[in-house]
């Protein structure tokens, strides 16, 4: 029995168990639709139904409480990692788009930089393309960031190469300049072309992958919003500033239009929709090439607690994210999901259900999330994360974690910096930290002292994993230079 054949059993069965054949789309057609909606730089608990008192968002806290709330979701800390997972199904250390691109290396720093892939091939195979194949029409309605030549760039995948990647239909170019920092940066723009799309392909299952620029900075969000909150009495800069919370309220709002117009038109027994963020919200950011070791802070946005750190950091704060699934009459509504999962297990899953498969020997690195989504579980497994480079505005060094049931390891290979009272300071020499998740989610009590045992066999299996996937566990840099470590320089490093 070929593997496409078990999936669409797999998913008849799931749709079996859960009574989901009720008259409309869903006993009509055995493959779901697909909506992928990918915020940028949304923190832990900018929604408030992940606990933000500051802002409602009604429309994605309806869509939870008609599906489920992943409590324990993870991405990458930064945004092209996060995208090259998602579209390729492995770990960055398979794929090997660690860094964000274009280009750029901390050539003085301690520990030598891998070489990685700046571009993610025509070549390669993708989320989309298995889904093509599959039957559907794909689209990719957004930000891009996944290559730096002529098929696309942070903006957006061109038309013309839309093809290359598995997508039938990409965002039209936009011909506004500063479109993706000014105004609603293109919400309302995208929002209508998903709609388009799915009103053009209701004959056939569809995958709308959309990946907003929002909230991404530059901040930006509708004036009349934005004087809202600053008539609420919320500032203007920093922390929890007008234009975010503005921000926030309007892509909820977008948001809520376009699920509204699949229900109406009959698709919302018959359409899984997937909401996550790529990273951590920004929290702090701090200013790159400094002259020396000793680094000033910017300025925050938004805090992402109980969660430490934010946006590309490889504590909680830069990985793990809101994300919400919801499939009207098949997903019962209210659940409340508390398993670790990772955003490379959304091509497992979407494969799962729409009986598709990947190419014979195509190494996959997630697993289908259907028994969750059933209210089930699935086997414990770890997470890893692979970040062997440097990034000052992050305050990242290289490092790897893992996540094993409750207990969290993470490895900074060579030299860490470490966030101070008042600004942040390099420190050079290899560092272990190990934290109970469970009881501490904030990160605070470091373990890795007082539990040296279980400290030792975790980074053991977490340099195990790393061979495993052809990539290094990196080591000492021959050009280290104490005096600048952390001088940032254009290029891929040699």
């Amino acid at each position: 029995m070929r593997m496409s054949d078990v999936a669409l059993m797999s998913r008849r069965r799931f749709i079996g168990a859960l009574g989901a054949a009720t008259p409309g789309w869903a006993s009509q057609r055995t493959k779901p639709n697909i909506l992928m909606v990918l915020m940028d730089d949304l923190g832990y608990g900018a929604l408030s139904c992940f606990g933000n008192k500051l802002v409602a968002t009604p429309n994605l806290d309806r869509i939870a409480g008609q599906g489920i709330r992943f409590t324990d979701a993870y991405v990458t800390p930064q945004c092209t990692p996060t995208r090259a997972t998602l579209l390729t199904g492995q770990y960055t250390a398979r794929n090997r788009m660690w860094h964000v691109i274009p280009a750029y290396q901390y050539p003085q720093g301690a520990v030598k930089e891998p070489p990685f892939r700046e571009n993610l091939g025509r070549e390669a195979f993708t989320l989309a393309k298995g889904l093509k194949e599959a039957g559907y029409a794909t689209a990719c309605i957004g930000k891009w960031h996944l290559t730096v030549g002529a098929d696309g760039d942070y903006n957006g995948l061109r038309p013309d190469a839309a093809q290359h990647y598995g997508f039938d239909t990409v965002a039209t170019p936009s011909a506004i300049p500063k479109e993706f920092s000014t105004g609603d940066k293109a919400v309302n723009r995208f929002t209508e072309e998903a709609i388009r799309f799915i009103g053009a392909n209701k004959e056939t299952p569809w995958f709308c992958y959309l990946p907003h620029h929002s909230i991404h900075n530059v901040v930006s969000a509708p004036d009349d919003l934005v004087r809202k909150y600053r008539e609420k009495g919320f500032p203007a800069e920093g922390l929890n500033n007008a234009t975010y919370l503005a921000a926030i309220e309007h892509f909820d709002a977008a948001i809520g239009r376009l699920i509204r117009s699949i229900d109406d038109s009959g698709l919302g027994q018959n359409t899984l929709v997937l909401f996550l963020s790529d990273n951590g919200g920004i929290f702090r950011s701090w200013k790159p090439n400094p002259p020396g070791t000793r680094l000033e802070d910017g300025q925050p946005q938004l805090s992402n607690a109980p969660l430490r750190a934010g946006k590309g950091s490889s504590y909680e704060g830069g990985i793990r994210v809101p994300m919400i699934a919801r499939w009207t009459g098949t997903i019962r509504g209210g659940q409340t999901c508390r398993t670790p999962v990772h955003i490379v297990d959304l091509m497992p899953t979407f494969f799962d259900l729409a009986g598709a498969r990947a190419p014979q020997g195509y190494v996959t690195d997630g697993v289908s999330l259907t028994p969750l989504l059933q209210g089930k579980r699935i086997p414990p497994r770890a997470l890893y994360w692979y970040q062997p480079f440097y990034d000052v505005r992050w305050l990242a060094s290289p490092s790897a974690m893992v996540r094993d049931g409750d207990w969290k390891l993470l490895e900074f290979f060579g030299d860490y910096i470490e966030e101070m009272p008042a600004g942040a300071e390099y420190r050079p020499g290899v560092r272990l930290e190990l934290y109970n998740l469970r009881d501490d989610p904030g990160e605070r009590r470091d373990l890795a002292a007082s539990m040296p045992t279980r400290a030792a066999a975790m980074r053991r299996k977490l340099h195990d994993w790393i061979r495993s996937t052809g990539s290094p566990v990196p080591g000492p840099n021959a050009n280290y230079n104490p005096e600048r470590p952390l001088l940032e320089a254009r290029g891929m490093p040699q």
